[in-house]
């Protein structure tokens, strides 16, 4: 790769969540919903599409919008889309709108569109699949095309959208589409039932599906919001397993992270797995700005054993990076994949109490200031992992707030092995911690101590001297 990436992979002025990566040719696109930074409900942008060469996954580059709202007839938000090469060798969006239980379809010559509007999922006399009280809720197509067949997932178990729209909230449905990618073959039935309790692991909403090797994997959030689950099955119909986590961006249930001590601000999930460059990797997203409304895409790689199994990725700051990041060097702030609060009785974090990432000025402001905010007394902000020479190191952080002492710890809740003392500044100011890190691979955890808060620009990494 030409530089380094962090998590998030694309600019920090961009909020595209729900990502699914698709490989078409040479290059990896993301289809996803898109957020408006400050905005007050999910999804309130335009589809918008991003690509990287799979030879350097630093390169991002902006494709423009590939499909709007009003294109469509209904009126809501676009929610979760996928996009699927059709047997005709053109490009298929599928998406759902909010307040409705149907599926869209748009088409495009080029992934990266722009798409115009087809048509949605219907029966062969034309009754629309979805729209009537009392069929399964229709909301987040996956689409997978396996051996010609074409294989439409969907479905939900919000309880809050049975009473609106009266439709029948069993779980995750898969529809098998004739060769059209439109038109109902077979209709769905379920596959991964839902259920009304909250505090369980069934499944929730947003279905991602993939065949690998001899599984059909569907990844899909769990209804106690505990990250992305994935299940298994030999028949892309039927015969489904749930087999545990992928990927939760609070790390719940890894590192000794549960709801009472989650690692990262929690809120919904979605997305999908993808084969790069001999690697397997999760995309999901993660919160900022105090709020489920600004979600911003992340991915971690994660290894598939050979019975199909995955164990749970860790979330990092260095994602598709490959490696860890270089010990040396200026990194920004937002690239934090732990913010914590304070703990109480040795062991809990109150939910919600925690640092958060946010940005100055408008959506889509290239030039603001991108950090983390709200760094209270106890608060944490760790970065995972690099790749330390050794020795004797300043790590000059950038900050603007309140008075008091900044620590470093290797180690999350660690020993601190450097501090700063912090002034009052209205404006970002520099403040320096020495210390020594040991040669290798490791985390760095600031911790702030003082009666108010403090916000993190960014911080440089400096080696002063090897070890001797």
């Amino acid at each position: 790769m030409k530089k380094q990436i962090f998590n998030p992979y694309l600019p920090p002025w961009e909020y595209i969540p729900d990502g699914e990566p698709r490989i078409f040719g040479d290059r990896l696109y993301i289809f996803g919903s898109h957020d408006r930074f400050g905005g007050k409900w999910y999804c309130e942008n335009d589809y918008v599409t991003w690509s990287a060469p799979l030879s350097d996954l630093s390169d991002w580059q902006y494709e423009g919008v590939i499909f709007t709202k009003e294109q469509d007839k209904r009126k809501g938000n676009l929610y979760a889309p996928d996009v699927v090469q059709g047997p005709d060798g053109r490009f298929y969006l599928y998406y759902s709108k909010d307040d409705t239980s149907v599926i869209g379809v748009a088409v495009s010559d080029t992934p990266a569109g722009k798409y115009e509007f087809l048509g949605e999922v219907h029966y062969p006399d034309g009754r629309v699949l979805g729209d009537h009280e009392g069929e399964y809720f229709m909301f987040d197509p996956s689409v997978l095309i396996d051996s010609g067949r074409v294989w439409l997932y969907s479905g939900s178990s919000r309880r809050g959208t049975t009473t609106k729209l009266k439709r029948n909230m069993a779980g995750c449905t898969v529809t098998e589409l004739e060769p059209d990618m439109v038109t109902v073959k077979q209709p769905p039935k379920v596959i991964l039932p839902g259920t009304k309790s909250w505090n369980t692991n069934a499944y929730f909403e947003g279905p991602s599906t993939r065949k690998i090797g001899n599984l059909y994997y569907v990844v899909y959030p769990v209804r106690n919001g505990s990250g992305l689950h994935y299940a298994t099955s030999k028949y892309p119909e039927r015969d489904f397993t749930p087999r545990g986590r992928v990927h939760s961006t609070s790390d719940f249930g890894i590192n000794g992270h549960s709801f009472w001590n989650l690692a990262y601000p929690s809120g919904n999930n979605h997305g999908g797995l993808v084969e790069l460059n001999g690697q397997w990797y999760i995309f999901d997203h993660r919160m900022t700005n105090r709020t489920s409304f600004s979600r911003q895409g992340v991915a971690e790689p994660v290894t598939i054993a050979p019975d199909g199994s995955i164990r749970q990725a860790e979330s990092t700051s260095c994602g598709l990076n490959g490696k860890p990041l270089i010990g040396e060097g200026v990194y920004p702030a937002y690239i934090a994949c732990n913010l914590m609060g304070r703990k109480f009785l040795g062991k809990f974090r109150i939910p919600g109490k925690q640092p958060y990432i946010t940005q100055s000025g408008a959506d889509g402001d290239e030039n603001a200031d991108f950090y983390v905010a709200g760094m209270k007394n106890g608060y944490t902000a760790g970065y995972k992992y690099f790749d330390f020479a050794g020795g004797s190191y300043q790590i000059s952080a950038i900050y603007r707030g309140g008075s008091g002492r900044l620590d470093l710890a290797l180690q999350e809740d660690g020993q601190t092995v450097g501090s700063a003392a912090l002034s009052q500044s209205d404006v970002w100011k520099t403040a320096t911690l020495c210390c020594q890190i040991p040669k290798g691979k490791h985390p760095l955890f600031f911790t702030y101590h003082g009666k108010t808060s403090i916000d993190l620009h960014q911080f440089e990494i400096k080696r002063t001297e090897e070890v001797i």
